[in-house]
């Protein structure tokens, strides 16, 4: 067997571990040792019959066979555990789907299996369900598994035992607060988190995985975390030789010669995948997003709170701009100039949900006419910039190029102390969540992959962005916000 390269596991009794190995073994699925060394390790219990580990990590690269360890782990619950609700979710709804044909097969097959399941003479797979959305297995005495996708609402309204967060490299971590807490009621609930490397260029929302990770790193105790992975912390350093080295192969992929031919890895190290993209998905060298809060972005909080003017106002003209966070909480932003000449921005609103936000606009164009009304021409706002075209309202909807350029700008001018707000609390916690995302040669914020809602720091960058752009020389009028 290959050892993970990290493997941090509470201590606990592993016989139910044992015994899912032998129910999985009797529908047809056969794992491997390490398959089995996961099982075993995920299921073990306390003295007093809790979750050794309420959280289990499994990191593995792609095609390895972590499917088949998800799979033994609900046949697990169903029908040795016996817990009212198991949960499922994928990023993808084909994956999900995928896995449920599978495990659904393995209980009609098994006349075991399928005699728990819930129906009537002549019916008797009448206890498995299908359908775009309510994929579900239901047994007589009670456990049920839920197939969800991936929403902001998706587990909302529920309570379930076992939580398997799948493609956990693409967990937004709105998604994340949305879903983790429908086990919190549960007596003796677990948490599976399942996916491969992260990669920045790729995934825009790998910081719940990667705080996982960190935790299993640092042996949490409530945790237990197996990584198969080569060593190396960043996927564009492995020199040619590495990219051939098969020892690093097979510490990545415990199912070499198993499922995975030496042959078909050696064809992607030969170019069928890019240096990069060997490294990242068949060695498991991630490039992981920080999650300290502060080197996700170019400001420093310390920085940011230098450039504090509670006295600080706009003069006309000036540039609104608007954004949308993942879940839907919007903000609107003014930028322009000071008297001194120096530049000044401010969120002049920041408030939950998107329906106040159309007729909050027009009233602040009808009263500043601002030299333009930006937006991100690619986020998540794109309902309210065609309600207000479809009032002839133009939006200036910048490219990701430019997006990337007013980044840059806000932060030059953050170096150069040329730019004052009025330190709302709303842009302090803005700065200090803010990630970024690869963008090119550039960069932009990361909505998704901030910590926080980054809407109201995206709105200012963007509103400072039309300055630059439509500039006059300022006039004395002072803007009194409404």
């Amino acid at each position: 067997m290959v050892n993970p390269r990290f493997r941090s596991v509470p201590a606990g009794n592993g016989d139910l571990g044992k015994k899912a190995i032998a129910l999985a073994k009797r529908a047809g699925l056969v794992l491997d040792d390490w398959q089995q060394d996961v099982l075993v390790a995920s299921l073990q219990k306390r003295k007093d019959g809790r979750w050794a580990a309420p959280d289990v990590g499994l990191n593995v690269a792609r095609q390895n066979g972590k499917g088949a360890v998800i799979v033994a782990r609900i046949l697990a619950e169903l029908f040795l555990v016996g817990s009212e609700l198991t949960i499922y979710s994928a990023h993808n709804f084909d994956t999900a789907l995928e896995h449920f044909r599978r495990i659904a097969a393995l209980v009609e097959s098994t006349p075991e299996l399928a005699s728990q399941l819930i129906g009537e003479k002549g019916r008797m797979h009448y206890g498995i369900t299908w359908g775009k959305g309510n994929e579900g297995i239901a047994l007589e005495s009670g456990p049920r598994l839920q197939i969800r996708t991936r929403t902001a609402s998706g587990g909302r309204g529920f309570s379930c035992d076992l939580l398997i967060l799948d493609e956990a490299m693409i967990l937004p971590e709105f998604m994340h607060s949305a879903l983790e807490p429908i086990v919190s009621a549960r007596p003796n609930p677990q948490i599976w988190y399942t996916g491969s490397a992260v990669d920045q260029q790729v995934h825009e929302h790998g910081i719940v995985w990667t705080r996982v990770r960190e935790q299993g790193m640092a042996g949490m105790p409530d945790l237990a975390y197996f990584e198969w992975s080569a060593e190396g912390d960043d996927p564009d350093q492995l020199l040619a030789a590495e990219l051939q080295d098969r020892a690093k192969w097979m510490a990545a992929n415990p199912a070499m010669g198993i499922r995975i031919s030496a042959e078909h890895v050696q064809r992607e190290a030969n170019g069928k995948l890019s240096p990069r993209g060997f490294a990242v998905e068949r060695l498991g060298i991630g490039d992981w997003p920080r999650t300290d809060h502060v080197s996700g972005s170019p400001i420093t909080l310390e920085a940011w709170q230098e450039l504090i003017d509670e006295e600080s106002f706009l003069v006309d003209p000036i540039c609104l701009a608007f954004d949308v966070s993942p879940d839907r909480r919007g903000a609107i932003a003014a930028a322009g100039r000071r008297p001194d000449g120096l530049f000044h921005v401010e969120v002049v609103n920041d408030k939950t949900g998107t329906a106040w936000m159309h007729d909050r606009i027009v009233a602040l164009l009808k009263k500043h006419k601002p030299l333009a009304l930006i937006c991100d021409g690619y986020g998540p706002a794109a309902n309210l910039v065609r309600a207000l075209e479809d009032e002839y309202i133009e939006v200036t909807k910048l490219t990701a190029s430019e997006h990337g350029q007013a980044c840059a700008s806000l932060v030059d001018l953050v170096n150069e102390k040329a730019i004052r707000h009025l330190g709302t609390t709303e842009l302090r916690n803005a700065v200090g969540a803010a990630q970024t995302r690869p963008l090119g040669d550039a960069w932009a914020w990361s909505r998704k992959n901030s910590t926080a809602n980054i809407a109201p720091l995206v709105a200012v960058t963007l509103a400072l962005s039309g300055i630059a752009a439509f500039e006059e020389e300022p006039e004395e009028a002072m803007i009194a916000w409404a």
